[in-house]
């Protein structure tokens, strides 16, 4: 389960696991897309203390990208935005 919320700044996605059958609950993870970075959380169930990491836009495009390649190394050309009023 999941669920989505637009805010001013951000886009979250709260990650809910409802379980598999025989296999332990982990805690929800909360994803907020901002304009500039990803960050991604989750209580850890030790320390009770949010854990957080931020992964920039490239690094999201990246992640897209990986999980429907097979095993390897890659590098995305990333091309520079177009000047305006050039094509």
């Amino acid at each position: 389960m999941f669920t989505i919320e637009h805010e001013f700044d951000a886009t979250t996605i709260t990650l809910i696991d409802e379980g598999d059958e025989g296999m332990p609950l982990q805690g929800d993870v909360v994803i907020r897309g901002f304009e500039e970075c990803v960050t991604v959380e989750q209580v850890d169930p030790i320390t009770g203390s949010v854990m957080q990491i931020t992964l920039s836009m490239a690094q999201i495009t990246d992640l897209s990208a990986a999980l429907n390649l097979p095993e390897g190394a890659y590098r995305i050309e990333r091309r520079a935005p177009a000047e305006p009023g050039q094509d």
